[in-house]
């Protein structure tokens, strides 16, 4: 009875969020036990390995092209920046939400992830992530602070 609870639950969940289909919620939600054991792995951008080495590095800073051309490659990575209008607004995490509840099927989930390897390599990965984004607040800060303009191509994602 509470499985069929949950995945009427999940079904309701799957409606999709403006520019995400239900479709890609589903996919998403239905790799959850393939990342668990470590099967589906994601990759480390070699720009997030590079911000991981030294996020505060003065390389790429001579000049606003260099920075510019820095900022573009962590953005084409991380995604849009905080203070982007493409930033989603709060809301539900329909997609989230659908992964946990399948994650909540699967018994001693968090001790599968750890000894599958699954929870040490999403760890790696967000410290990645985390360094990249200090990175950008970095070279956002030196942009500013020498009178840098965006470039063509972050106005450009910025406007779509």
């Amino acid at each position: 009875m509470m499985r069929l609870l949950g995945f009427g639950l999940l079904l309701s969940f799957a409606v999709p969020a403006p520019g995400q289909p239900a479709k890609q919620i589903a996919q998403d939600a239905a790799v959850t036990p393939v990342e668990d054991v470590n099967l589906k792995k994601r990759e480390i951008s070699p720009v997030l390995l590079s911000a991981e080495q030294d996020p505060y590095s003065s390389e790429a800073t001579r000049n606003c092209a260099q920075i510019n051309a820095a900022l573009d490659s962590l953005n084409g990575v991380l995604g849009p920046d905080f203070d982007s209008d493409k930033v989603a607004k709060k809301g539900l995490n329909k997609t989230g939400i659908a992964k946990n509840l399948v994650g909540s099927f699967i018994p001693f989930r968090g001790v599968v992830r750890e000894v599958s390897g699954a929870a040490g390599a999403e760890r790696r990965y967000n410290a990645a992530v985390d360094a990249g984004i200090a990175r950008r607040g970095y070279l956002r800060g030196v942009a500013v602070s020498r009178g840098c303009k965006p470039s063509v191509t972050s106005k450009e994602a910025a406007a779509n």
